[in-house]
C-alpha cells in the first residue's frame, strides 16, 4: 500500500490574520483568536509537526526521519539534518509588513537563516494584490529617502493577482501580502523576516511591531524590478524551480487516468482544489502530506482536483 503521511496543522496568531482557514478549508481553528498562518509541515525547534494516524501516529516529523531516515527521504540522507521544506497556509484578511529575508551571502553574518519561498494564490478577493520587488528605476537612495518620509510604497511593485497565479519570492526580493489573500507558502525551513516597514501598524499587545530596518538595507536586492507571476498556468506547469526546491501543478480530471509518482524522492503533495486520491488515501482541500521516498504513488480524483508536488529539496 502507498499511504501519505499525515500532520496536525499548528496555527499561529497574527495581527493580519483573520478566520478565513474555517470559511474555505474547513479547519477548526482556536477558539477568538485571529489566525493568520497554519503550520502544516514543520520542523524547527519552535514548532514541530505530529504525525496523525497510520503506523507513525503521534510521532513528531523529526522522529520519523530519524528512524528512517532512506525509507522516507531516500538514500544518503542525513537523518540528523531538519526536514529542508515548511508549508504554510496565509490567511491574509489585512496587509503584512514589508519584509525582506536575508540572501545566504549575508544570512550568518546577521544572525539568521536564508530564506526563498512560493506563494500560490489559492483563492482571493477581486481586488487583491501583492508586493513584490521595487519599481523599476528605483535606487537605494531613493528608497532611504521614503522610507524617513513615510511614503515608502511609492518605491515598490504592487500589482493584482488572481487566483490561480504563483510567484517565487526569493531572499533578498523586498515583499508583502495584501488583504484578501489566501496563499500556499512552500519554502526552505527558516523563520527570518526583516521588516523594513508596517504602514505604522501596531501589534496584537497594541505596540508597534518591531522593524529592522538596518538589516533589511542590507539584504534587498536593488536590482529586482517589477518582476511577475506564473499566471493560470495548466497541468504539468512548473510554477517554480530554485535550488531549494521544485514546483509542480497536476490538473486531475475527473475520472482520468492517474498520474504516477515514481519511488526514490520524498514529496510534498499539496491539494489547492478538490479532492484526489494520493496512493491509497483520499486527501481533501487544503491538505498537504508526505509522500515517502520508498514508495511510488497514484495521483487521481473522482471529480477533479488540483495538486501541486514539492519535490528535489533533498
Amino acid at each position: 500500500m502507498s499511504i501519505p503521511i499525515y500532520f496536525k496543522a499548528i496555527y499561529q496568531e497574527r495581527v493580519w490574520g483573520g478566520r478565513n482557514l474555517a470559511h474555505s478549508l474547513g479547519r477548526s481553528l482556536p477558539e477568538g483568536k485571529v489566525i493568520g498562518e497554519s503550520w502544516d509541515v514543520v520542523d524547527r525547534p519552535e514548532a514541530m509537526s505530529v504525525v496523525v494516524g497510520g503506523a507513525h501516529d503521534g510521532r513528531s516529523l523529526r522522529e520519523v526521519v530519524e528512524e528512517n531516515p532512506t525509507a522516507i527521504m531516500g538514500e544518503g540522507y542525513d537523518p540528523k539534518r531538519p526536514f529542508p521544506i515548511l508549508v504554510k497556509w496565509l490567511d491574509c484578511s489585512d496587509r503584512l509588513s514589508l519584509q525582506v529575508h536575508p540572501p545566504a551571502s549575508i544570512a550568518g553574518a546577521l544572525g539568521g537563516e536564508p530564506k526563498t519561498e512560493n506563494w500560490y494564490i489559492a483563492d482571493c478577493a477581486d481586488d487583491a494584490s501583492l508586493i513584490v520587488g521595487l519599481r523599476a528605476g528605483v535606487t537605494r537612495v531613493e528608497f532611504e529617502e521614503r522610507l524617513a518620509a513615510g511614503t515608502l510604497e511609492e518605491c515598490v511593485h504592487r500589482f493584482s493577482v488572481k487566483t490561480g497565479e504563483s510567484i517565487l519570492v526569493e531572499s533578498g526580493r523586498i515583499h508583502a501580502i495584501d488583504a484578501g489573500n489566501l496563499i500556499l507558502e512552500i519554502q526552505q525551513n527558516s523563520d527570518t523576516t526583516y521588516r523594513v516597514y508596517d504602514w505604522g501598524r501596531v501589534g496584537l499587545d497594541g505596540a508597534p511591531r518591531q522593524l529592522h530596518v538596518e538589516e533589511s538595507l542590507q539584504c534587498i536586492d536593488w536590482e529586482d524590478f517589477e518582476p511577475s507571476t506564473v499566471q493560470q498556468s495548466g497541468d504539468g506547469s512548473v510554477l517554480a524551480d530554485c535550488s531549494e526546491f521544485r514546483l509542480v501543478k497536476h490538473v486531475l480530471e475527473a475520472g482520468g487516468e492517474a498520474r504516477v509518482l515514481e519511488a526514490g524522492e520524498a514529496r510534498l503533495a499539496s491539494v489547492v482544489e478538490g479532492s484526489a486520491w494520493i496512493g491509497d488515501s483520499q486527501v481533501g482541500k487544503g491538505d498537504t502530506v508526505l509522500l515517502p521516498a520508498s514508495d511510488s504513488f497514484a495521483l487521481r480524483s473522482d471529480a477533479g482536483a488540483i495538486v501541486l508536488i514539492t519535490d528535489r529539496f533533498v
